[in-house]
């Protein structure tokens, strides 16, 4: 039986010169744990916008060819009916969450269908999704990674046969992305649900779907069982998606002809049966600990507490106490809520510290307004749309500067347009860019005023492993823009491919503090955080708990294929 059945389905946006989706004809079964995968701009939202009535009733356009949604037409079919059959959990999740507590939130759908048990479905969505003994707080009491089960739990209260999710993790921590693909598990096989995820992480999709569909510029070049599809590892490539990095490294080595096997690993215990440790391993490099420079910023003794509407206020740092130096290239890590945006948001002046002080060269900000340090720091957020104001990225770039009276404020912007790749894009309001052009040009923005210290919130969240490398080349020609830049980031292979230092945030604490090396060969430190560290990494300690592998070249130097008995 079929879940979802497209027939000639062909879309364009007002006004667009091109097709988002051209003539797909494409079944779902019921049951099916699809992974629909493409590179930023291919049409995977509007797909999955099109299985729920959203496309055309409510976002219009030139809509031709059929959708069936669980048997209905979701062009004449009323979308609340569909909404029943069809759950979505956007990728701007938080615009889904509307009320004040978090059972009146999960139950509000039933309670709009005037169901009679709209209490009892959602706290069964909220046991479900690991929230209970939540149910009477208030939203803003939760951290990102709860805000997203919350969401996702509102979708399920309504029981629907297909649930779709787009980017489900891509700014969750580990625990809180296991969480999600387990509640996601458990709806597919236990209760029969058709699960539908747009996901990047290819080592997800390993563990956890059954079938991957490929969308190339608004076409379905097709849809294969996911240990055939990951197989095709240079066509993925070619669509800026990258296969597991085991799946990679074992490819590399078939390529160079030292491994034969038939089928390439996908995940970690496939990898045990391929591979095994050199017997002389290359020397890996390892990069010299940057000079310690001058302080530029410091944190001394700082507490900062959220006052609830009942309850004790929640503190989110006690004696927090940590400095940042002139060149310092700083990744800041911790589960949801450990306070790594609030530690920006301290640093950029706004918000004040409960307790202590934060300094910016020598300086308190308790009595800075935030206008007066923005050519001293800069933060990009960690929603790229929140830094557009105007209608083009052009006079988004120039605001500042205009503002401020800098000199030459017109030609500044041209070059951050070419040196940011978007002069094509000059003209084109942010808010209606793809995920990687948005963050070009929250960066561009961000570094608009030449400040010695940028900030920036999950750069790489909900961008394809392609615009995420783009990103991590922008960040490196950063260097010659500002000299000491802050990430906070759950991307551990940013962090591993770009830190310099590596700062743990546990329990409105500075837990640990130090190189790559020194942060993911600590295991007891690993278990205590919730750190999770690039695949190919684990999977070097799967097969040698000495080795330390960040990238796939750290893998190949260290391991070779199991040679064919």
């Amino acid at each position: 039986m079929h879940a979802i059945e497209i027939d000639h389905l062909t879309y364009s946006y007002p006004g667009a010169a091109h097709p988002a989706l051209q003539d797909i004809t494409v079944c779902v079964e019921q049951g099916d744990f699809l992974a629909i995968v493409g590179n930023n701009g291919c049409g995977k939202s509007t797909f999955c916008k099109a299985l729920n009535g959203l496309i055309p009733q409510f976002i219009s356009g030139d809509f031709s060819g059929r959708v069936l949604a669980c048997g209905l037409d979701t062009r004449t079919s009323d979308v609340g009916a569909l909404a029943r059959k069809v759950g979505y959990v956007y990728q701007d999740f938080e615009n889904q969450i509307i009320r004040p507590t978090v059972l009146d939130d999960a139950s509000y759908a039933c309670q709009n269908y005037a169901m009679p048990d709209y209490k009892g479905r959602g706290m069964a969505a909220l046991e479900r999704c690991g929230l209970r003994g939540r149910e009477s707080d208030f939203i803003w009491q939760l951290s990102g990674g709860q805000t997203h089960l919350l969401a996702l739990a509102g979708a399920l209260s309504l029981q629907p046969d297909v649930l779709i999710l787009d980017e489900p993790i891509a700014q969750l921590d580990p625990a809180h992305a296991d969480r999600i693909y387990g509640v996601l598990r458990e709806l597919n096989e236990r209760y029969g649900k058709t699960i539908i995820v747009i996901e990047h992480h290819t080592e997800y999709i390993a563990d956890f779907c059954k079938h991957v569909m490929l969308l190339k510029e608004g076409r379905v070049q097709w849809m294969l069982p996911t240990g055939e599809a990951l197989q095709r590892v240079e066509e993925l490539q070619s669509c800026n998606i990258f296969p597991p990095q085991v799946t990679l490294a074992a490819w590399r080595m078939r390529q160079a002809g030292s491994l034969t096997v038939p089928r390439l690993p996908a995940t970690i215990s496939e990898g045990r049966e391929v591979f095994v440790p050199r017997a002389d391993p290359a020397p890996a490099p390892r990069p010299a600990a940057p000079a310690q420079g001058e302080t530029v910023a410091s944190f001394q003794d700082v507490s900062v507490a959220y006052r609830s509407v009942k309850g004790e206020p929640h503190k989110v740092f006690d004696g927090l106490s940590l400095a940042i130096h002139k060149g310092d290239k700083v990744a800041l890590i911790g589960s949801n809520g450990a306070g790594k945006s609030t530690f920006m948001k301290l640093l950029v002046g706004l918000m004040k510290p409960s307790a202590g002080t934060v300094c910016l060269h020598g300086r308190s900000l308790r009595d800075v307004r935030p206008e007066a340090l923005s050519r001293e720091v800069s933060m990009v957020y960690q929603n790229p749309e929140d830094m557009f104001i105007k209608d083009s990225i052009e006079k988004d770039i120039a605001y500042a500067m205009e503002a401020r009276g800098v000199p030459d404020a017109a030609g500044r912007t041209d070059r951050l347009l070419e040196r940011f790749r978007l002069s094509g894009l000059r003209d084109r309001d942010g808010r209606l860019l793809s995920g990687g052009q948005m963050r070009r040009a929250s960066l561009a923005i961000g570094v608009a005023l030449d400040p010695g210290i940028l900030l920036l919130d999950e750069p790489t969240a909900n961008l394809d492993i392609a615009t995420r490398k783009e990103i991590m080349r922008t960040l490196e020609d950063l260097k010659e823009i500002t000299e000491t830049v802050v990430i906070a980031t759950h991307d551990m292979q940013l962090v591993c491919e770009w830190a310099q230092r590596i700062i743990v945030l546990c329990g409105g604490k500075v837990v640990a503090d130090g190189t790559r090396d020194e942060i993911f060969g600590d295991r007891a430190l690993i278990e205590r955080v919730g750190i999770r560290p690039p695949e190919i990494f684990a999977m070097g300690q799967a097969l040698d708990p000495a080795a330390l592998c960040y990238t796939i070249d750290d893998f190949l130097r260290c391991f070779e294929g199991r040679k064919p008995v």
